[in-house]
């Protein structure tokens, strides 16, 4: 059986301690469940970078004489590194017989006018059709000959 390069324990070793940090739950968060039913799940965005690196130094003289066996086993030098960040994207949220996201952003404002447009557009709708209404009501009562 070989021997673990010193690199591989390395870069376990931060893997290992990223997998602690960043597991499914950070990206999809515990839902949290409201009084009245609704259920309201926190979504992020992960981005992570790792790095590992090393070096095999020869420390031996020229000059020195050394076996063989010596010389081929060269300290070693080596380190890793990660990064992990994580930003809140917006929250799922479920009730009410839909299914909506709310995202945390600049443009929130925006994103609640696209949601409201269907809801405005009836509204409208059903104005402009009484006023129709009631315009055609006065029409006809004007050209109502009175006795």
């Amino acid at each position: 059986m070989t021997e673990q390069h010193p690199i591989q324990g390395l870069m376990q070793t931060a893997m290992e301690s990223i997998k602690e940090m960043v597991d499914v739950n950070t990206v999809i968060g515990d839902p949290v469940e409201t009084p009245d039913g609704t259920i309201i799940i926190p979504i992020s965005r992960v981005a992570l970078g790792f790095a590992a690196g090393g070096s095999e130094f020869d420390m031996t003289k020229q000059s020195e004489q050394k076996d063989q066996k010596e010389q081929a086993q060269f300290p070693f030098g080596g380190g890793s590194g990660a990064g992990v960040s994580v930003s809140p994207v917006g929250f799922l949220v479920v009730g009410q017989g839909q299914v909506r996201l709310l995202p945390i952003d600049s443009n929130v404002i925006a994103d609640r006018l696209i949601d409201l447009a269907p809801h405005v557009l009836e509204r409208l709708d059903k104005y402009f059709k009484k006023r129709e209404d009631q315009t055609e009501e006065y029409i006809s009562k004007e050209q109502t000959p009175t006795l």
